[in-house]
């Protein structure tokens, strides 16, 4: 089922960190976890990359996780999530498609 299947990229500034985690069947598993200035209270720009099982996830301009993973594959979609711990805002949401 493919909405169970989805990868997610975090900022949390209630724990200054970034992580990289991939849903398969519902259930969340953690590719990768990183420390990272999240200031609370301050816009941040967000930006996840991917191309084929490279994902590149940056904070402010800045890599902080480059890894390689292949547990989902295909076309996808796009979207923004929040937990009910955070008062979160989002602006300038964008997705651009590879080139193909």
């Amino acid at each position: 089922m493919c909405g169970n299947n989805y990868y997610v990229a975090r900022a949390n500034a209630l724990e200054n960190n970034l992580s990289l985690y991939y849903t398969e069947s519902g259930t969340r598993i953690t590719i990768k976890y990183v420390n990272a200035p999240v200031a609370p209270n301050t816009w941040h720009t967000l930006r996840v990359t991917y191309m084929g099982e490279a994902i590149q996830v940056s904070l402010d301009g800045k890599v902080y996780i480059d890894v390689r993973d292949a547990h989902i594959s295909g076309a996808g979609k796009a979207g923004v999530w929040t937990k009910a711990d955070s008062v979160t805002l989002f602006d300038d949401f964008t997705y651009t498609p590879a080139d193909k």
